[in-house]
């Protein structure tokens, strides 16, 4: 289970070193006050269902899924 859950972390920090975060989305769009927020939070909803949707695809469960899920969401935004 603690294998799977490393395999993902770091195939995570393998593909978010070369995506685009929301943070660096933003500040290349030069996004301020309620245009900024707004894309915040959809950029966070949108990582959170893809972050889910890989921790189904890939079985983790319990503790291990919501550590998985909060490092992706995390590593998306660019926390």
């Amino acid at each position: 289970m603690y294998r799977i859950l490393i395999a993902g972390v770091l195939s995570l920090v393998v593909i978010n070193a070369s995506a685009a975060t929301c943070k660096n989305e933003a500040a290349d769009k030069h996004l301020a006050g309620a245009a900024l927020t707004s894309f915040m939070g959809k950029c966070e909803r949108d990582a959170k269902t893809s972050c889910e949707t890989t921790a189904e695809e890939r079985k983790i469960f319990g503790a291990a899924r919501t550590s998985f899920t909060k490092k992706c969401v995390n590593d998306a935004i660019g926390d």
